[in-house]
């Protein structure tokens, strides 16, 4: 029997970033919790590119925009740089060779909202370089395709680009080479 995923356990934070537990993922959304989420930023072997893609209108935050993260929330019990290797794999298809440690290379805290609603979520960001194919999970990427990073830079200086604002806050440091 599959579980909705409204009702999938996601690890509940504190405002300092401290885990305190865990809920829902629909009471998470709807009560503005403190939770988690890890991106994996995946440039080229070269560092020049970077994978950007636009999210599903199905998905349940950030809806239809872009991202240069494959990433998600922290499941109960889940360390984030663990997240961000499964949502790598996941999402794009990339799996990592077991024991991989992803150095965070980025973090930072958003408190903001989303569609109305409170939106509070500490943000884990880390990186690859990466040159081989790429798979994306239907239901979470619509398109995808490889991006210079001086592109991608003016890009992100059209505030109207449909981009993820959370991911917006860790390019700063993610982008530094």
């Amino acid at each position: 029997m599959s579980t909705s995923p409204e009702s999938e356990l996601l690890a509940v934070y504190d405002a300092t970033g401290r885990v305190t537990g865990a809920a829902e993922r629909g009471a998470v959304y709807r009560d503005g919790l403190w939770h988690a989420s890890a991106g994996v930023l995946v440039r080229s072997g070269d560092g020049e590119r970077v994978y950007v893609h636009r999210r599903t209108d199905s998905k349940l935050v950030f809806a239809g925009l872009h991202d240069c993260l494959a990433g998600g929330v922290v499941d109960a019990g889940e360390d984030p740089a663990d997240t961000a290797i499964r949502e790598l794999r996941e999402e794009l298809g990339i799996a990592l060779p077991t024991g991989t440690v992803l150095p965070l290379r980025a973090s930072a805290s958003w408190d903001g909202s989303w569609v109305g609603r409170p939106l509070r979520c500490h943000l884990f960001g880390y990186e690859v370089r990466y040159d081989g194919p790429i798979h994306h999970q239907p239901s979470e990427i619509a398109e995808g395709w490889w991006c210079e990073i001086t592109e991608l830079r003016a890009r992100l200086r059209d505030p109207d680009w449909p981009f993820v604002p959370d991911t917006r806050l860790l390019l700063a440091q993610l982008l530094r080479t």
